[in-house]
């Protein structure tokens, strides 16, 4: 009765540490890599598609992404909606290809990306502490419904806290990688 409720949230917090990881991966840090414009949704045929899906997008140098539409029709609604995406740049056209040529990051703009990602993280944190609490919960209503004791209840939220611990330390883990990242000049 309690290692179903313990590995249910084991898996869920390893899904929060994933969502953050995927999460933090589209803050810029100064580099291009293709994950800056997976959110990115371009109008193909009536519908909203990923860019992924009706390009090919391909990180040229260190500060530059090339978009390569597949059909020369998608250029004009690509570049639309780069305009209107939270990037804050400017594409620029050659014929079938588009680059992005990203901008180096200011001191200050590095700080507030920053505090970005601390945020970020604090929300992973209180996911983590969610999960915990939503155990613990299902704990005590099994010592409640005299399923369990009260013994192995304690042992039980003991666990719990420790599995916490540790998903709370690879939060942090990940947010101090990010963190260097975005300092790193």
């Amino acid at each position: 009765m309690i290692d179903p409720i313990r590995k249910d949230a084991v898996e869920r917090m390893k899904k929060t540490i994933e969502v953050l990881r995927q999460g933090l991966s589209k803050i810029r840090t100064g580099r291009a890599h293709t994950s800056l414009v997976d959110h990115i949704h371009v109008a193909y045929y009536g519908s909203d598609v990923p860019l992924g899906q009706v390009a090919s997008v391909t990180v040229t140098d260190a500060r530059t992404l090339t978009i390569a539409p597949w059909e020369k029709n998608m250029v004009g609604p690509i570049e639309k909606a780069l305009m209107a995406s939270d990037l804050g740049v400017t594409p620029n056209t050659a014929g079938m290809a588009i680059r992005i040529i990203l901008p180096p990051l200011t001191e200050e703009r590095r700080r507030d990306l920053v505090k970005v990602v601390r945020h970020e993280g604090e929300g992973a944190k209180v996911a983590v502490r969610a999960i915990r609490r939503d155990a613990n919960d299902r704990f005590k209503q099994l010592e409640k419904d005299k399923l369990i004791g009260e013994d192995l209840v304690r042992k039980a939220q003991d666990e719990i806290q420790k599995i916490t611990d540790e998903h709370i330390g690879q939060v942090d883990r990940v947010l101090e990688e990010k963190e260097q990242e975005l300092l790193q000049i």
